[in-house]
Formats: structure tokens, C-alpha cells, sequence
């Protein structure tokens, strides 16, 4: 959520110029070193903010939240400055004293990051609650959410809400449209039956133009961590007994077929490949961190060990060039697999992800001093904007992706 997954959505009308401008970093070339606008210092990463401010600071304080680190004041307070008077949230505001309006895109995936980042920091009650309710004000008929209010329903829209009222306390499965349909009945309507062959237990981000389902890798990601209700940090999973799909429209059914469908796919290479046009044969070492952790957190960890030893040896160098989110989203790979993710194949990845904002409130020793790589960090596009970028590809649509992982997802 980020997510899981995932980066990272299919989202706001644009024309497709400005989403081919982004395409560029979505396998972790660094973003542009020239920032369009000023970026503010109470910000993780130093890239343009334009599409994932919101996320990439949510996100890293998550990941943060996991390991004890509390981040500092300034830096809270920019994130919940972003916050609409309604509740919802923005990918970023650059100037959060002017009221929002009409023009201003508010969008769920950015709210419900923040809502789980403030969440995490705690003592922002007040902004969470204004953020849930505005979530549950844009709920669709069917149970889920799109990126925009009133857009049609994703699987990576609905699961990062699902982990914002899960976070705040909230039970996801009691939380119903007028029509009286839960996110996991989006979910289940998003999903590949046993019977699809290769895509079986997969979920599609959304359904073709012609209702048709596509088993899409990093939608199924983010839709086991929201059938499982939970958010971009889940725990270690309990192994089932079987690893075969297994028919069934019930969230444990959807979690299970998603992990098991994720097992399959990186299965043969440990690693997920990039769907971006003329980058297929390269990793996609975000959507893999993303299946990782949703493979631990549906199936334990016995079919996670050789993938995450695989990003362990090859993903260092891509969060380093992508930022907060890339980092936040190892360090969810980490948690969720019970391993250090202050030792992750020698990098610490917990003092890279400090460092590529204000120093935290409160962190151990071992966060202190170097920050010589902060300046190289960049915004932490991730893999959701994959999956917008080829859906805009293949469609033929001008829409561009969440801010979640703005690259992605």
C-alpha cells in the first residue's frame, strides 16, 4: 500500500506529455536534480514534490514508525500543513496558507498516506479523523475508492485506504457504501478466478473497457495488504497449509490467491520485471519490495527468503537514486519478513532514509553525523506510476498517477 504497494495510480486527467516527462525515473533513474518548485526543508527528499511530496513524506514516516524513529516537529507539521480543510489531502500544496478550492486535486491515496503517517507519529488526532471521514464521504457504491472523488474503483486505491482506517482504528469490512459493500467486495470484483491460468488469484488494477480483468502484479500487492486490512507496514504472516489457489470471494481467499499468485511470479527470475515499453527485460525493484511484503504478510515468510535476499544484493543503489519512499518501502520488505532493516546486505537503511530528511525527533546513535548522500536523494517516485504509465500506454487515456510513488506503482 505501498504498497502497499505500491509506489506509486491511475488518476487525474492529464495531458500525456506530463506523464511521459515522469517515465524516465520510473525504474530508479534519478529524478530531475532542478526542482520546479522550492522544496520545503521540513520535507523528506530532494526532488520535485509536484506528484508524491504527500507520499514519499508519509511513507517514511511509517517506515520510521516501525523501527522506534519519531520524526522531527518541523517535519510533521509540514505534512499535516498539507491537510485541506475538509480533510483530504493533495499529492503537495506548495503554499498549504492558501485554502484549497475547487482547482485543488485532493485525491485518496495521498489522503489516506497521511492519514497513517499522522497516525503512526501520533498526537495529530483531530487531522486523522477530518481525513477518515473525508475518505469515508468519497466511498463508491460498489465499496472501493478511486484515485480522484467519484473515480472509478482501483485495487491500489482502495487497499491504501483500507490501511488508513485500519490505522485509525477503524474496522475496514464494517465500513460500507450506501448500497451496503465493503472494500472487499471491490477487491473481490477485481480478482482472477482459480480458473485463469497463469493470472489465477491475481487482482487487476481496474477492469478494460470492456469489464475484461488483466492480472496486474503490483495491483495484487497492494490488494492482499487491503484484503488482509492492514497498511503499508504489515506483520509476519501465518503459512497456510496449501500454496495453490483456492476458490473464493472472502478477504483470507483473496489475500492467500494474491500471495500465491506473487510466489508464482517470482518464482523463476526472484524478481519482478519493469512493464514500462523498452524496459521489460529490467527489475522492477519496487513492485518486488511490494510483493515481498505482501507475500510475508499473506503466506509467511518461507517463499520470501530468496527474493528479498535478491533485493539485499541488487536494490541498494535504486533507493538511494529514487529516495524516501524506495527506502521506506525496503524497510517494509524488512519488517514484514522479521529481518534487520538496519543491516540490509551491509546498508542501513533506516540512517539512509533519516537522512534524506530533517533530523529526526529521535533515532539511535547510529543516525548521527554523515548525511554526504542527502543531496542525491531524489523524491522516491515508486512502482504504482508503472502501472499508470502503461495503462495510459494501453488505453490510450490521459491520465496521470497517484501521487503515491509519482513516477509509480
Amino acid at each position: 500500500m505501498n504498497i502497499r504497494r505500491s509506489g506509486a495510480l491511475v488518476a487525474a486527467t492529464v495531458v500525456i506529455g506530463a506523464v511521459s516527462a515522469q517515465a524516465a525515473v520510473a525504474d530508479g533513474a534519478s529524478p530531475s536534480a532542478s526542482p520546479k518548485v522550492v522544496v520545503p526543508s521540513g520535507l523528506y527528499g530532494k526532488g520535485d514534490p509536484t506528484y508524491d511530496g504527500v507520499w514519499r513524506q508519509s511513507l517514511a514516516f511509517v517506515a520510521q514508525d516501525t523501527v522506534g524513529v519519531h520524526p522531527a516537529a518541523k517535519a510533521v507539521d509540514w505534512l499535516a500543513g498539507q491537510q485541506c480543510a475538509n480533510g483530504g489531502f493533495a499529492a503537495f500544496r506548495a503554499d498549504p496558507a492558501k485554502a484549497c478550492d475547487a482547482k485543488t486535486a485532493v485525491d485518496s491515496n495521498s489522503t489516506a498516506a497521511a492519514v497513517q503517517a499522522l497516525a503512526a507519529v501520533g498526537g495529530r488526532d483531530a487531522a486523522v479523523t477530518k481525513g477518515v471521514d473525508w475518505l469515508k464521504k468519497n466511498q463508491n457504491a460498489d465499496g472501493g475508492w478511486g484515485y480522484l472523488p467519484g473515480g472509478a474503483s482501483d485495487a491500489n486505491s482502495t487497499s491504501v485506504v483500507v490501511g488508513a482506517l485500519a490505522a485509525a482504528d477503524q474496522k475496514p469490512a464494517g465500513v460500507k457504501s450506501a448500497d451496503g459493500k465493503s472494500a472487499t467486495d471491490a477487491l473481490a470484483s477485481l480478482a482472477l478466478p482459480c480458473s485463469d491460468g497463469k493470472g489465477a488469484g491475481a487482482l487487476a488494477y481496474q477492469p478494460d473497457k470492456k469489464g475484461r480483468l488483466t492480472a496486474n502484479a503490483d495491483a495484487t500487492a497492494a490488494g492482499v495488504l487491503g484484503a488482509l486490512g492492514t497498511g503499508f507496514a504489515p506483520g509476519k504472516g501465518k503459512a497456510p497449509d496449501a500454496y495453490t489457489c483456492e476458490d473464493g470471494k472472502t478477504a483470507e481467499a483473496l489475500a492467500h490467491n494474491g500471495g500465491v499468485y506473487l510466489q508464482n511470479q517470482l518464482s523463476t527470475h526472484l524478481y519482478l520485471k519493469s512493464q514500462l515499453a523498452g524496459a521489460t527485460d529490467k527489475p522492477d525493484y519496487g513492485n518486488t519490495a511490494d510483493a515481498v511484503t505482501s507475500i510475508a504478510a499473506a503466506e509467511g515468510i518461507k517463499y520470501t527468503k530468496d527474493p528479498y535476499a535478491w533485493l539485499e544484493k541488487n536494490a541498494t543503489d535504486w533507493a538511494a537514486q529514487s529516495g524516501p519512499a524506495a527506502y521506506a518501502q525496503l524497510i517494509f520488505a524488512a519488517h514484514a519478513t522479521g529481518n534487520d532493516p538496519r543491516d540490509f546486505g551491509g546498508t542501513d537503511l533506516v540512517s539512509a532514509l533519516n537522512r534524506t530528511g530533517p533530523a529526526p525527533a529521535s533515532a539511535d546513535s547510529s543516525d548521527a553525523g554523515d548525511k554526504k548522500k542527502d543531496d542525491d536523494n531524489g523524491g522516491g517516485f515508486g512502482t504504482w506510476w508503472i502501472v499508470g504509465v502503461m495503462f495510459v500506454a494501453a488505453m490510450g487515456a490521459g491520465f496521470l498517477i497517484s501521487g503515491r510513488k509519482k513516477q509509480q506503482l
